[in-house]
């Protein structure tokens, strides 16, 4: 199989690249190769590699900028996923894209998941260009799978954890506050790599959830992980209120894999669990990049 790759050199694209190039002619372009908010480049693109898929990983993600440079987000978060959807459907070709989260308002109690049914209710202009992309693929391509995913971390590229453990490093005795009233589902980008390889075989379509088992706080993730880490550190839990973010997020961000499970496919275990086998396999290159 072709599958062409769109935000291919990110951090989630990066894995989906290395996981899939084993079995599949995989073609990762980064946002400078290929352009999604372009109808054009996207035609061009399809008509010149032919693809059999298309994996959109990319996206606008920095979350508090979408809140001002509105129209850069819309256009990649939006547009860029309609403009893949009609350039695949012309073809006759299946589109998988990633979403997000954020969609949801968050405001279930913390006792509950999100499953795929649950109404929307976006918060910021993040979740609301996301949501405009899924619902343009959802309208246009009659052979999609969108995957919400959530608190996504990796080797490649910034994130929530290595921003931790930078500081960490950087001084163990300098009071950190971390957000301890949000909750969510740290996911390895590796293994929702996995889990794209293992739906390519499957009939899926429309929504389905794929983040890990189980869930945290912001400051329960990172103290985890640091410990995992061997790394001291003085993290502090800290409120919403008293660490204001341009974008509002959601309270409850935990998602149900339902579909995946229902289907027999899902590949996810607790978050726990992939922070442990992430350490084991990149702990000292985490030192390395951290310490600059």
């Amino acid at each position: 199989m072709k599958i062409l790759i769109t935000g291919g050199h990110g951090q989630l694209g990066h894995d989906v690249s290395q996981v899939l190039e084993r079995e599949h002619k995989v073609v990762p372009c980064s946002s400078q190769e290929l352009d999604i908010s372009s109808q054009a480049a996207v035609d061009a693109a399809i008509a010149a590699l032919h693809p059999d898929l298309v994996i959109n990983c990319a996206a606008y993600t920095a979350v508090d900028n979408c809140e001002k440079e509105k129209e850069l987000a819309w256009k990649v978060n939006a547009r860029g996923p309609e403009n893949l959807a009609r350039g695949m459907e012309a073809r006759g070709g299946r589109l998988i894209h990633i979403s997000t989260d954020y969609v949801f308002d968050g405001n279930k109690p913390i006792t509950e998941s999100y499953t795929e049914e649950d109404p929307v209710g976006p918060l910021s202009e993040y979740g609301s260009s996301k949501l405009a992309g899924e619902q343009a693929v959802t309208e246009i391509s009659s052979d999609h799978l969108i995957l919400r995913t959530a608190w996504l971390y990796g080797w490649q590229g910034k994130n929530f954890l290595k921003t931790m453990l930078r500081l960490a490093l950087a001084d163990p005795y300098r009071e950190l506050r971390v957000v301890n009233d949000q909750y969510g589902s740290l996911t390895w980008t590796a293994t929702l790599a996995r889990q794209i390889q293992a739906v390519l075989t499957s009939d899926l379509q429309g929504i389905a959830h794929a983040t890990a088992e189980g869930a945290s706080t912001w400051f329960q993730g990172a103290c985890y992980f640091l410990e995992a880490m061997e790394v001291p550190h003085n993290l502090v839990p800290c409120s919403t209120s008293e660490y204001p973010t341009p974008a509002h997020r959601p309270t409850n961000s935990i998602l149900e894999n339902r579909r995946l499970k229902q289907a027999g496919v899902s590949l996810f275990t607790s978050w726990q669990q992939d922070i442990d086998a992430f350490v084991r396999q990149y702990k000292e290159e985490l030192l390395q990049e951290a310490k600059g």
